[in-house]
């Protein structure tokens, strides 16, 4: 008859094959996945562009008309962020807000701020901080990540789409409206 500890230790062992099976199969899904979510971003952006290349509005970028997306992004899509680093957006301005100024004007990362935001206006959840936001999007809550969305927030603020009523704790500025602009 074989032994209790022997029959445990095969067991964990079986155990910890299938788990090593188990993790080699995730780390090449994670590969695939952002290789296929790189791609998808790639094409969202390429979307992006052609939106805004055939937007109407003068070359200055002043008094243009609110334009409205062609296609969601991946991020959009997914709700969640890939960790894939891409260029800077070359109109990454955040204009001031004004009545009736579309959130499409800004780049996605600040709409999903101000998207958040609304979620938790709407829920009347109250402020929110960068450390909740970093976790709402699914980032890693590090200091970098936390600054990035800090500068962002009150970048945002600075041209009153956000207010700051308490320190390092964000809401929509009054009158900001939802993703179509207005009030």
């Amino acid at each position: 008859m074989p032994s209790v500890v022997g029959l445990l230790e095969q067991r964990e062992l079986g155990a910890r094959r299938r788990v090593d099976e188990l993790r080699e199969a995730a780390d090449r899904i994670q590969a695939e996945l952002a290789v296929a979510e790189r791609e998808w971003k790639e094409w969202a952006i390429a979307c992006s562009r052609v939106g805004e290349v055939l937007a109407p509005g003068d070359a200055g970028g002043q008094d243009q008309a609110p334009a409205e997306k062609t296609a969601p992004t991946a991020e959009e899509w997914t709700g969640r962020t890939s960790q894939v680093p891409t260029a800077a957006k070359s109109k990454s301005q955040v204009p001031v807000w004004r009545e009736g100024l579309a959130w499409s004007v800004l780049s996605v990362d600040y709409q999903r701020i101000l998207q958040a935001l609304a979620d938790r206006g709407r829920l009347h959840q109250g402020p929110l901080s960068c450390q909740e936001m970093a976790a709402t999007f699914g980032m890693d809550v590090v200091p970098a990540r936390v600054e990035a969305l800090r500068s962002k927030a009150k970048r945002l603020v600075a041209r009153g789409w956000l207010a700051e009523r308490q320190p390092g704790r964000f809401t929509l500025a009054a009158g900001v409206a939802g993703p179509r602009g207005g009030s």
